[in-house]
């Protein structure tokens, strides 16, 4: 029943502040114009990630109230959680969005921004000590590494969402799937924590959808993509990753895989062509779609349904045993290798700096 009510708040909130934000946004003219790699017309504002962000907080706030004068099981009050610190690198993640959808930061002022974020959340004790085998046992522990790697993994999630957020209603409903999938793999690690901050995520993304779904009145923006990458990251270092049993980077990779997979393709589609591998193009996933003559809410159906397909095999490589996992990855490396072949993934794209 309480995850019900953080869900449910996050999602009201959220669905109350989104038209608030919208308006805030057009008279601020923090808007999305057109062109680019953008396929929307006119202006849009730009400012849905405060109302995401005043959702998850309000949900965070009243699950404490539950917790302190209702009798709600301890996750947010247990002794020794690292709260504070999660919900500062999340705050700062948020406000480091905020700041370059509204002045358009330098990609090093972006950069600073996000490893301080992280560090944060790394300080509170919210890092990768260790990675295991995921088709065996054994677990190799990081010692000094535990630091680059917790920040690429957390900054390169913050990252991976925002360069997904490329038509109505992707990010927030990839992010939504991912968010259920951990949260339920928490509540089965008995990750109090981490579900508590997932079912927040799940709420804020289902309420902002109402005006984010195609056609779209109002974006996240940087703002909330950032802010609903860096959540996930922390979620799934609180929930899969801290229990011994969790079998280390691949279970989240999985269930986030669309944007990962996304990502890792843009990388090697720019180095094959001699571009560099920060230069935006349109050669992402739902470019590739809607030039197969698929309209824009086919696309985000079509990356729903692939993303919970790698939910459930993330779900099953995390319990499972080691010959079904093995299995279980080559399936769905497979069938997302295919993926690619057909939408050319690794192949030239139109390219712009917008």
């Amino acid at each position: 029943m309480p995850h019900l009510i953080v869900i449910a708040t996050a999602l009201l909130v959220t669905l109350a502040a989104t038209p608030v934000m919208r308006l805030a946004g057009s008279r601020l003219g923090i808007v999305a114009k057109a062109g680019g790699r953008h396929v929307h017309t006119g202006f849009v504002p730009q400012t849905g990630g405060v109302a995401i962000f005043l959702g998850f907080v309000s949900a965070v706030l009243v699950r404490y109230v539950g917790e302190r004068l209702w009798g709600w099981p301890p996750a947010l009050t247990l002794v020794g959680e690292p709260v504070s610190g999660v919900l500062a690198g999340l705050t700062i993640m948020f406000g480091v969005g905020l700041l370059d959808d509204a002045m358009d930061l330098t990609a090093g002022q972006k950069a600073a921004g996000q490893v301080i974020a992280a560090l944060v959340a790394f300080a509170a004790g919210v890092r990768i000590d260790f990675v295991g085998n995921p088709f065996g046992g054994g677990l190799l522990l990081l010692g000094v590494l535990s630091l680059p790697v917790t920040l690429f993994w957390m900054v390169g999630f913050a990252n991976v969402v925002n360069l997904i957020d490329g038509l109505d209603g992707l990010a927030a409903g990839v992010t939504a799937i991912a968010a259920v999938s951990l949260l339920v793999l928490a509540e089965e690690s008995n990750q109090a924590l981490a579900s508590v901050l997932a079912a927040a995520l799940v709420g804020a993304c289902i309420g902002f959808l109402r005006y984010n779904f195609n056609p779209a009145s109002v974006f996240m923006g940087d703002s909330g993509a950032l802010f609903l990458g860096f959540g996930l990251a922390c979620i799934a270092l609180l929930g899969v990753m801290k229990s011994v049993a969790a079998i280390t980077l691949v279970v989240p990779l999985l269930i986030i895989g669309v944007p990962v997979f996304d990502t890792f393709s843009a990388i090697i589609r720019r180095s094959r062509h001699g571009r560099p591998f920060h230069e935006a193009d349109r050669g992402h996933i739902h470019h590739r779609l809607l030039g197969r003559g698929f309209t824009q809410r086919q696309t985000v159906l079509i990356i729903y349904v692939w993303s919970i397909a790698l939910a459930f095999g993330g779900y099953a490589m995390r319990w499972v045993a080691p010959t079904f996992k093995l299995i279980t990855f080559a399936v769905l490396a497979g069938l997302s290798g295919l993926m690619a072949y057909w939408l050319g993934l690794f192949e030239a794209a139109h390219h712009d700096d917008n």
